[in-house]
């Protein structure tokens, strides 16, 4: 959601910087701005995963993952997002078109519903999903989009699904999923090297050009009948 079908104006980094304090990490130290600059090269992972690395113990973890939560929904209520540009038109359109839409983040459910909430998009997509749905791996484990190829059954092979992300994580998942396109936007955490160096099939300057990407949707053809049985002899 974040980079890809949101504008959060670096609030990631924001709310981590809250919660990194209130952990004990000192603003201006090099420990801070080490773990800064590791949330910024791991957008788009499961962001428990990220303090699992950064603070080494599952009690910290959860503890420097709760504060996070708590600060971007802080910042969310702020009234700090919006979407992005032709965000919700391409998913309305999508979904006219009879294609089937879900919404996946490496934020826990807490916050992704309060970006839901924030920008009055708890029915604009048919399914959201956050890692937890899936199991607790978020990306670049393909487990979210697996997860919303199995909920939805929207098509019968892994291959007709479409990701599209801004991060690396997104290409990295998709590709291990088995999706057919896995297409890079320009609007959030990574640019062109990074996206097609992990994966994508496409880069797109936003997902706006998604629809004009894949085209119009083709019915999927009818299965063959099976075969009359034998008659005895």
């Amino acid at each position: 959601m974040a980079g890809t079908t949101v504008a959060d104006g670096g609030l990631v980094e924001r709310a981590f910087e809250r919660a990194a304090e209130r952990l004990g990490v000192e603003p201006g130290s090099a420990d801070h701005a080490d773990k800064l600059q590791y949330v910024r090269d791991t957008m788009g992972e499961s962001k428990i995963s990220v303090f699992r690395h950064l603070f080494g113990t599952e009690d910290l973890a959860q503890r420097a993952n709760a504060a996070f939560e708590q600060a971007y929904g802080e910042l969310v209520d702020g009234g700090l997002i919006a979407p992005l540009p032709g965000a919700r038109e391409t998913i309305e359109q999508l979904r006219a078109d009879g294609r089937t839409v879900v919404l996946t983040t490496g934020f826990a459910r807490v916050t992704q519903d309060a970006i839901l909430d924030a920008l009055g998009w708890r029915d604009l997509a048919d399914l959201t999903l956050c890692p937890a749905d899936a199991g607790g791996r978020g990306r670049p484990y393909p487990d979210m989009v697996l997860a919303a190829f199995l909920r939805t059954g929207a098509v019968a092979d892994v291959r007709e699904t479409v990701v599209v992300g801004d991060t690396a994580y997104d290409m990295l998942s998709g590709r291990r999923a088995g999706a057919g396109i896995v297409a890079g936007v320009l609007t959030g955490a990574h640019g062109h090297a990074a996206l097609t160096a992990n994966g994508a099939t496409h880069v797109l300057g936003s997902v706006a050009e998604l629809p004009a990407l894949l085209g119009p949707l083709t019915p999927a053809p009818a299965p063959a009948p099976a075969p009359a049985p034998e008659s005895g002899r």
